[in-house]
Parts: structure tokens; sequence; C-alpha cells
């Protein structure tokens, strides 16, 4: 149990390091936070700061994931008789509720999507590939990020249904149903943290990005 929440703590303190205000600060003299959508995420960036701050924040937070992650492994493969396909599902969850609720940044953070993608990356290479090409073609057609975000977090918990290979982390034996109720929970934290995005694709009032800029 204490490895556990050993892995919860170093996750959740990752998952903690806010790029965006730590950048914003550093590029443009004020916190993302205060302007905007006042979201500290990668499109606020984009639309407070510009193209290179948002782009720095967006490897940041993906590498959030991915380091998660990779601690994860470390852990599960030093500690053999864990289980350590629950162990990659703490850290996941853990470093993106860090990012929702930054302990070191008041508990306001950002929404977790490029987080979570370092961490489907890390986790299985194919559905993390399949849920980011679904998300930018929904981007693409309409200019919505929250949408593409959140249709994507959606068809995550679908993968796992009939995807039982490329799993960095499955026991022999277990299928990639192991996964489902950790990518529903994954799902509901990106659909949560982007419920007033929703409310506003549903009165037709969402902000589009322009590709032209």
């Amino acid at each position: 149990m204490a490895l556990y929440i050993v892995m919860a703590i170093i996750a959740y303190l990752i998952g903690s390091i806010s790029f965006s205000v730590i950048i914003s600060k550093k590029m443009a003299g004020f916190d993302v936070r205060e302007k905007g959508s006042g979201n500290a995420g990668s499109t606020n960036m984009l639309r407070s700061v510009g193209k290179k701050a948002a782009a720095i924040t967006l490897i940041c937070d993906v590498l959030k994931g991915v380091v998660a992650i990779i601690l994860a492994i470390i852990l599960g493969n030093i500690f053999k008789d864990s289980n350590k396909e629950l162990l990659l599902q703490i850290a996941g969850v853990a470093v993106v509720i860090g990012h929702t609720f930054p302990i070191f940044f008041g508990f306001k953070g950002g929404k977790g999507v490029a987080t979570s993608l370092g961490i489907l990356l890390m986790s299985n290479w194919q559905i993390g590939l399949i849920c980011l090409v679904f998300a930018l073609v929904l981007m693409i057609l309409t200019r919505m990020v929250s949408l593409g975000s959140c249709m994507a977090a959606i068809l995550f918990p679908v993968l796992t249904l009939f995807i039982n290979e490329h799993y960095t982390v499955l026991t022999e034996g277990k299928s990639g149903n192991v996964y489902f109720i950790y990518s529903v929970i994954m799902a509901i934290i990106v659909l949560y943290n982007h419920r007033s995005n929703i409310k506003r694709i549903l009165n037709g009032t969402e902000n589009k990005l322009s590709f032209k800029k």
C-alpha cells in the first residue's frame, strides 16, 4: 500500500509543476491565468502569449505525463510483487489531478489534455496515436480545441475494450479491459475540466482557433 501512496504523491507533485505559469511569467511578465480564458494550458498560452510559449508549454505538459508513467514502470520493475497496472494507473490519475489542482500554484491549473496525451502515448502508443489523430481531425474541422479534446477523452475508454496489444504494462493473461475503469476516470477528469467549454459548445458560443494567424 505504501508504494502506491508514494507513487500517487510523486506523480501529483510532478503534475503540480505548472509550466504555463512559469513560462508566461518568464516570457511575457504576467501569469497566463490572469489573461484570456484564465486557464493554465497551451491554448490560452497561444492566445495570450504566443506560438513559441504555447509550443514549449505543450511539450513540457506532455512530458509530465511521460515522466510519471516512466517512474511507475521503474517502480513496478523494482517492486516485482506490486500490481504494475495499478501502479501505472495511479500515476496517470495523480499527475493529471496535480496538473488540474497544482499545490505549488494555488490549486488553479490546466485541463490536463496535454498531460493525458503523454500518459496515453506511454501507456499504449496505439491508443495514444488514435486519440491524438482523432482529436486533431476534429480540431481542424471545427476549429475547437475543446471539442477535439473531449471527444478523444470519450474515445479512450471505448478503445480499451477492443485493443489488447501494445500496452507498456500488461501482465500475461490479462486484457486491455483492466484499463477500462482507469480510462473512464481519466475521461471524467478531462470532461469535468471542460464543463464550461461543453456549455459553450452546446450554446454555439465556444471560442474557435484561427489557423490563418
